[in-house]
């Protein structure tokens, strides 16, 4: 089977990338990837000389560069990780994240009418959903729950999301769609929450936490997402949207003070500044569905891949390292 993943070189795109080939020798993966901020080839130096493997830089709004990768590797499933992510640099500068986000997914799914495909999979967020209250018997939500985006990111991946259903109804194209909360482990990109701590207190420099820090968020460890999605392209019904949990609730200050004491930082690190416009209050996810339909539940427990992911940025500094220092 030959699988386009697209972002593979980003944090959740390459984390599904070694789990493919790890559990696949005889599938070849071809990474798309534009490369821009968030996408680090230094990630991909374990997988680059892997007969099976194949690496593209390229942009997934570029309709020619596009076709002529499916021309050459007559993809038979196509992932779609690329996608501008984060929620601040949506409030800087909506326009390059409609332009990515949903011009980006038309291209692509452009392609696999006209080259043909088995399945083309599109890589979704929970903040589609919009927020929920801090109550605690709010119900969490099912993929039956009303879009309602709070920010140009998941505006821009609800839109996408809309787009790929309506290319499944009109044209017959075969989809899936997962709809994942929040991810955490090895090569994230230190600009979300739990690697900006790490990277930060092992500096000794302050922790900036949004607001009161009360926002809740549920946490999923990147490889019981990969292990979903790939149940999801090979087992999952064409045209359903399928939640993505890690049944972990917990508060962005508990995050950070459980940080601080895992490294032995003092609290005083943290720091309380002026709260995100337009910030989520709370995420609650249900999965019950991926779980009744294609058995999947989360295997790593937070308070383990927290410590595997501790470790991996202890372990692998110079990775982080050369992000902050531009290199």
């Amino acid at each position: 089977m030959n699988i386009i993943v697209t972002g593979g070189a980003g944090f959740i795109g390459s984390n599904f990338i070694f789990h493919m080939l790890a559990k696949y020798p005889d599938y070849r993966i071809i990474c798309l990837d534009k490369l821009t901020y968030a996408g680090n080839l230094t990630t991909l130096q374990p997988v680059m000389d892997k007969p099976g493997f194949r690496f593209v830089q390229g942009d997934i709004c570029d309709r020619e560069a596009v076709n002529r990768l499916f021309e050459e590797e007559k993809p038979d499933v196509v992932v779609n990780f690329a996608a501008e992510s984060h929620v601040d640099r949506s409030i800087e500068n909506p326009g390059i994240f409609l332009q990515t986000n949903i011009m980006g997914t038309a291209v692509l799914m452009d392609a696999c009418r006209k080259y043909g495909i088995r399945r083309y999979h599109q890589i979704s967020t929970d903040e589609v959903y919009g927020d929920l209250t801090l109550a605690e018997d709010v119900a969490p939500f099912t993929e039956a729950a009303p879009l309602r985006a709070s920010s140009p990111y998941s505006s821009s991946k609800a839109s996408a999301d809309l787009l790929v259903m309506a290319y499944h109804r009109t044209y017959g194209l075969p989809v899936t769609i997962s709809r994942c909360s929040n991810n955490y482990g090895p090569y994230q990109f230190p600009e979300k929450l739990i690697p900006l701590m790490l990277v930060n207190a092992l500096q000794d420099k302050q922790l900036p936490v949004y607001g009161t820090g009360m926002n809740v968020r549920d946490w999923l460890y990147v490889e019981d997402h990969c292990h979903a999605v790939d149940l999801i392209i090979h087992k999952g019904k064409v045209g359903e949207v399928y939640n993505i949990g890690g049944n972990n609730e917990m508060r962005n200050i508990d995050i950070v003070k459980l940080i601080c004491k895992e490294l032995g930082k003092p609290e005083s690190l943290i720091t309380h500044v002026a709260d995100c416009k337009g910030h989520d209050m709370r995420y609650s996810f249900d999965s019950t569905k991926l779980q009744n339909e294609l058995g999947w539940r989360p295997e790593t427990q937070f308070a383990v891949g927290m410590k595997k992911t501790i470790e991996w940025y202890l372990a692998n500094k110079s990775w982080w390292q050369d992000i902050i220092n531009g290199k």
